[in-house]
């Protein structure tokens, strides 16, 4: 039995809308209640919210081109000043209507004139005779726009006289959009993220022609299983399911493995999932460098210098502030004058060394230390001279700034800044060479 039901639209195109929406169907039903018949006035203005990759905009697009209802589709990031914003809704409203005529630009400097040109722009009989939906992507730019804008586009349908909804697409709540002044309050829809289950559902439905739905089922399974703890993000796993399906495939097409052995296929995606993992989100390879990155030997989760950590470029006593940071975070302040010191003297090891001598401090994390010592390390690893100037403090901020140093505490203690080096012995021996 099909989930979305409309006296205004044949069930056939409802059913198909329905399978280009997956796991979004109780939201287009509720799109759908309020914007009734095509001839019905609408809610003056909705607002959609949701995070990123939750189909926001993709939904409003299919809903809105599949039943072939007029509207405008503006991303507000493109036009990113009230002047273009308000000149492009025009633009496109021309080629809406069939009847009208195809003028030349007409500038529009502010939302006065905008009232003014809209009315004569849908004036035709067919705008007229239908709700006109004005789509708003990433509307939280309007916030920087004047202060009348916003306002003015939630009660459009009042100022204009006109059968005209405003949907506001964004990814952040309605309470920050809300003047101080009050303004009036769309109709907020909530877009939740999607679950595993409904993320399984929507990538099995890409699988390739050549192999079984279950097939592909069970590799999106293994793909989830690694990446859902990290990455949610829709668009970023359709990019790795399609990046890596190819190695998934390889046991299959030299006939060491069937489709339903499934720990040889395991066996073989592991270390390259491993790769991947690597730079989620970073995307710091195109695809052809990637398949042949996956071709070359080499040890499984080493990116062979395209990883993030070795792009990083800093200035030349940030690298020694960063080196001596993690010196500090990682070795007892008993050790300072052993390994720093020229003529340290005799060291006797004590029965707490002893104790202790085989628990890596890796393990353990990175130890707070105060800023004196972070200076006394650096000092001695420079070969030359570094006068404690404001130049080294600025860049100690860059680090903090940079998440490569976290600061302890508070800035007011009295007995100065402590910090911590969030960064990985990887890192460190990138930097170090």
């Amino acid at each position: 039995m099909p989930n979305l039901e409309h006296p205004a639209y044949p069930a056939d195109t409802l059913l198909h809308l329905e399978s280009l929406v997956p796991c979004r169907e109780s939201q287009v039903s509720m799109l759908l209640s309020i914007f009734g018949e095509r001839q019905q006035f609408s809610f003056p203005s909705i607002f959609i919210y949701g995070h990123t990759s939750s189909g926001k905009t993709y939904v409003m697009q299919t809903l809105l081109n599949t039943l072939q209802l007029p509207h405008v589709f503006v991303n507000c990031v493109e036009y990113f000043t009230s002047r273009l914003l308000l000149e492009e809704i025009l633009i496109q409203l021309q080629s809406c209507s069939s009847e009208a005529e195809q003028t030349s630009h007409v500038p529009c400097d502010n939302f006065n004139d905008f009232v003014r040109l809209f009315k004569e722009a849908v004036a035709s009989q067919e705008l007229q005779d239908q709700t006109l939906y004005i789509v708003l992507d990433r509307a939280e730019q309007l916030r920087e726009m004047e202060a009348n804008v916003l306002p003015a586009f939630l009660r459009l349908q009042e100022l204009s006289g006109r059968n005209v909804t405003v949907v506001l697409l964004s990814e952040i709540v309605w309470e920050l959009f809300r003047p101080n002044t009050g303004c009036f309050e769309p109709f907020t829809l909530y877009f939740p993220d999607y679950s595993i289950g409904h993320l399984q559902k929507i990538l099995s439905q890409n699988h390739p022609p050549e192999y079984s739905a279950d097939f592909y089922a069970a590799y999106i399974n293994i793909l989830l299983g690694v990446f859902y703890m990290v990455c949610r993000d829709l668009k970023e796993l359709q990019h790795l399911a399609a990046l890596n399906f190819s190695k998934y495939c390889e046991p299959v097409v030299s006939g060491e493995a069937n489709e339903r052995d499934t720990r040889k296929l395991w066996k073989n995606i592991e270390p390259h999932l491993k790769k991947a993992m690597q730079t989620v989100y970073l995307r710091e390879i195109s695809s052809s460098q990637w398949e042949r990155l996956q071709h070359e030997d080499g040890e499984p989760g080493q990116l062979k210098g395209l990883s993030a950590h070795t792009h990083v470029e800093l200035p030349y006593y940030s690298k020694f502030l960063l080196i001596a940071a993690y010196l500090a975070s990682y070795n007892p302040v008993r050790t300072d004058k052993r390994f720093f010191l020229k003529h340290h003297g005799k060291i006797r090891k004590t029965n707490f060394m002893k104790k202790h001598e085989k628990t890596s401090n890796h393990l353990l994390g990175p130890k707070p230390f105060p800023l004196d010592r972070l200076l006394a390390i650096l000092y001695s690893i420079v070969d030359n001279r570094v006068a404690p100037t404001a130049h080294i403090f600025s860049q100690i901020t860059s680090l903090v700034t940079l998440q490569l140093l976290t600061m302890v505490g508070h800035n007011d203690q009295l007995d100065g800044p402590r910090y911590k080096c969030t960064v990985s012995l990887d890192f460190i021996r990138a930097i170090a060479r």
